[in-house]
């Protein structure tokens, strides 16, 4: 039975379209639509449940070494207040999740974590602590809302004082005051563009939905659920678990190599990534040429050979043409190369395009 986050009811008020997703009920899409919704991110502002997600805290004079033993990313130089992303591997290679981390203090480190794995995630990490270090869940006593676009900062600024925003990307400040709700503010998003996410205790979450929505309404700030995000985060080629990566794709096969860090002394996959050498596949993006939507998990063909899938696929209302990623072999991803998709029997043209095929107010395919 799927559970509910603590703004159901404001999702019910606003006549969301619910849907059961990664273990909860939540918005598909809100009376306006998913094209109207994606618009408002792209243009103004758009405002997000995604109390959904994971929450886990790993603290002890050990929870560095913790860090960077589970994670393939490099936690070392972090300072107070910065987050860094990084994937979480299996003994082969594979990912567990991809995840966020934040250094909120000394020897103190808050982790946001995939919904769909957030039990998987947390038991990985419990599995494999040591020395002095404890992770601990603390997903249900969180509300986690995200106000996305280029008015989010206005908007925000309306409710807090300077101090409690954060003034660089991928930072965040703890212990702010958002409309007097105690909370983090996280310069974060999965969207694309510039905005933020908001920590509070989950009986604050309605609230803080209610102050935001309040705020933003002269900037024309809309409530947006699951497709719009989706869309969004294709556009801005940010991977998602299940579709550009899983438990049998690594992460440089997945285009992610900023986020492993092959100097460090070790971590869990190290071994397994080294011995693979090159990756054989690579991700990439697709721009549709002919006529038709490309979806996931479809056969992509170059002369007639199949040379790899696609991973996630829609037709993306700000570009206004229909995009795709996939995975393909690493010798057939040249920049322009023409492609066919098998949709329904039926052979799509698409050319290999750069990613991402949108940054923060230009499209960058044409």
């Amino acid at each position: 039975m799927e559970r509910k986050t603590p703004l159901y009811d404001k999702h019910i008020q606003h006549h969301g379209n619910m849907v059961p997703f990664a273990g909860y009920l939540l918005p598909e899409q809100y009376e306006q639509g998913v094209i109207e919704e994606h618009m408002a991110v792209r243009t103004k502002a758009g405002l997000f449940d995604v109390s959904h997600m994971g929450e886990v805290t790993c603290q002890g004079k050990d929870a560095l070494k913790n860090l960077n033993q589970i994670m393939t990313n490099d936690f070392t130089d972090m300072v107070v207040g910065q987050a860094r992303y990084t994937p979480m591997c299996h003994e082969n290679g594979g990912m567990v999740d991809d995840l966020i981390v934040y250094k909120r203090g000394e020897d103190d480190y808050y982790i946001v974590v995939n919904a769909a794995n957030k039990d998987k995630d947390f038991n990985w990490m419990v599995a494999h602590q040591f020395g002095a270090a404890e992770f601990k869940d603390i997903s249900e006593s969180v509300a986690q809302l995200a106000i996305q676009g280029p008015l989010a900062p206005a908007i925000l600024a309306k409710l807090t004082a300077d101090q409690y925003i954060p003034q660089k990307y991928y930072h965040a400040v703890f212990d702010c005051l958002v409309a007097g709700i105690p909370c983090i503010v996280s310069w974060t998003g999965y969207t694309g563009e510039n905005g933020y996410e908001i920590f509070t205790a989950a009986e604050d979450g309605p609230k803080m939905w209610d102050a935001l929505l309040e705020a933003g309404q002269p900037e024309g700030l809309i409530p947006c659920g699951l497709a719009a995000r989706d869309t969004l985060r294709l556009e801005a080629a940010m991977p998602l678990y299940g579709h550009e990566m899983d438990d049998t794709v690594d992460p440089l096969e997945a285009s992610l190599s900023f986020a492993v860090k092959m100097t460090k002394e070790d971590f869990i996959g190290k071994k397994a990534i080294m011995e693979k050498g090159d990756p054989a596949i690579k991700r990439v993006g697709l721009k549709v040429v002919g006529r038709g939507i490309i979806r996931e998990q479809q056969r992509v063909l170059l002369d007639g050979v199949e040379v790899g899938h696609t991973t996630s696929g829609t037709h993306c209302p700000y570009l206004g043409y229909p995009i795709a990623m996939a995975l393909l072999d690493s010798s057939c991803t040249q920049i322009g190369t023409k492609v066919e998709v098998e949709v329904r029997n039926k052979k799509v043209v698409a050319e290999i395009v750069a990613l991402p095929f949108y940054k923060k107010g230009q499209a960058l395919t044409v």
